[in-house]
């Protein structure tokens, strides 16, 4: 099968750019004029790739690459084969991460699937909307009533942006996905298929069954947030739902309504967040973490996989389990309860004694 790439390197970078950019230091003899047009995996690279090592599990395969350039620490620069330029640096996947930023800048949010340069034939925006200049709309996107879009904003195939909802610049919404009652700030990343802004999961029950409550806040979503593809965010009930500045939410995550997510947090797969909670800023969130209403997660605060929360939980603290509760005293439950089923699976079968 001939290999095709859906991302072009463009350019590329030389080895004495790609130096100055991260400020690894070459080592001697390096081709500082070579210029490398892609990223690999260190076992899978060739002439024109940049790759890395920092993992000890690596240093064999680096001796063999066929890699342009390594990022790599002083560790394993040995182990490199003659012709491969060696840059060495303390850190080098955050160097290697931010090279290929800059060589594949358009792998970092999605981008027109028709390859659309302004309002493509087959989008409905309501002449009432406002669409600053640079705006890209891909085919069978409606824009409602009074909404505006920003700079250099991508709106993409099948999205619908709802009446009066305001997005920043730079944003990326994806193919398919629904924005209403809300307000979006700049830079903010929008997979496919989210839905951003419907009503949240209130009712009032009795015997005569379930009243449903009217929401009618709006999602507030602050600068530089990215939200992975098939996440929900409920509008609030009467206040507001919202996604503070810098945080990136994963696939398929639930935000309930009158949620407060503050900055920089870290939401990761599968994770659902009921209705009212808060969570302080730089938090994270292990896949499949479940919280209860109401409850309030400490700045800083860190959740394992699968954790369910019933408690506020400290700042700073690190929990788990299943109730949550801090990670020392939930491994000690769980080695309690191994050495527990170890002794009973040790116990010889003996005879019943006849009396």
């Amino acid at each position: 099968m001939t290999e095709f790439s859906f991302f072009s390197g463009a350019a590329g970078l030389s080895v004495a750019e790609i130096a100055s950019l991260t400020g690894a230091e070459p080592c001697e003899g390096a081709d500082l004029n070579r210029r490398l047009t892609g990223i690999a995996p260190v076992d899978g690279a060739d002439s024109d790739d940049l790759t890395f090592v920092d993992n000890p599990k690596f240093a064999v395969a680096m001796a063999s690459t066929a890699a342009g350039a390594v990022l790599t620490s002083e560790r394993y620069a040995r182990h490199a084969p003659d012709g491969v330029a060696i840059l060495r640096i303390r850190r080098p996947y955050e160097a290697f991460v931010a090279v290929a930023r800059k060589i594949y800048g358009g792998a970092l949010c999605p981008t027109s699937v028709f390859d659309t340069d302004g309002v493509a034939p087959g989008a409905m925006v309501h002449p009432s909307a406002e669409l600053a200049r640079g705006v890209t709309v891909d085919p069978f996107a409606v824009i409602g009533p009074s909404a505006r879009i920003g700079a250099g904003t991508l709106i993409g195939a099948h999205a619908v942006i709802g009446q009066g909802v305001r997005v920043g610049s730079d944003c990326a919404i994806g193919a398919g996905c629904t924005v209403t009652h809300a307000h979006l700030g700049d830079r903010v990343v929008i997979h496919p298929g989210c839905h951003i802004g419907q009503d949240g999961f209130g009712f009032v029950s009795s015997a005569k069954g379930h009243i449903k409550i009217p929401q009618v806040g709006r999602v507030v979503i602050h600068d530089d947030v990215e939200i992975g593809s098939g996440t929900r965010i409920d509008r609030g009930g009467m206040r507001d739902t919202v996604i503070g500045e810098g945080t990136k939410i994963d696939n398929l995550c639930q935000i309930g309504h009158n949620c407060v997510v503050g900055r920089h947090c870290i939401i990761v797969a599968q994770s659902g967040l009921s209705g009212s909670v808060t969570l302080e800023d730089f938090v994270v969130l292990g896949p499949r973490t479940g919280i209860i209403p109401h409850v309030t997660v400490g700045k800083g605060a860190m959740l394992a996989s699968r954790s369910t929360v019933y408690e506020d939980v400290p700042a700073g603290a690190v929990w788990g389990g299943f109730p949550a509760r801090p990670k020392r005293q939930w491994m000690r439950e769980v080695v309690a309860l191994q050495n527990l089923a170890g002794r009973g699976r040790k116990q010889p079968k003996g005879r019943p004694v006849k009396t």
